[in-house]
């Protein structure tokens, strides 16, 4: 699949700036970019997101049922190649990352088969990294 895309931003809260400069630098290995005593900007696999402090932040506790598994949402991340995947997922073991959904293949044999984990930063927020077999695969219908 060739599609030219542009890199998304998101703003999100967190309540540790330190907290989250060390989960996302440290641990998921973005490269930090501007930031200030309120922000930080990040490269997210090509994108921005910049983590914005409120100590009050606390994210909803929500989940939905997905292929037998609840799901956190709300929730972001990336769709990445298999070999990243791979890479990230022993990179967070090495971490001692606390998954929500541990690295997993969803709907397999299915339309749609994909890998799949989740777990949160330090203020709470859901992140999902997945990957398919066949890119072709991620805006299919049944």
């Amino acid at each position: 699949m060739s599609i030219e895309r542009r890199p998304f931003h998101l703003a999100f809260p967190v309540n540790d700036l330190a907290a989250a400069r060390q989960f996302y630098g440290d641990v998921l290995g973005c490269k930090e970019g501007r930031s200030s005593g309120h922000w930080i900007d990040f490269n997210f696999y090509g994108h921005q997101i910049v983590t914005h402090l409120d100590a009050a932040a606390r994210p909803p506790a929500k989940t939905n049922a997905v292929d037998g598994e609840n799901v956190p949402i709300p929730h972001f991340g990336v769709v990445l190649t298999m070999d990243q995947w791979d890479a990230l997922a022993e990179r967070l073991m090495a971490h001692d990352t606390d998954f929500v959904i541990a690295p997993t293949v969803r709907f397999r044999g299915e339309t749609g088969e994909q890998a799949t984990m989740f777990f949160l930063d330090p203020s709470g927020n859901a992140l999902e990294f997945k990957a398919f077999t066949d890119d072709n695969q991620l805006f299919i219908s049944d």
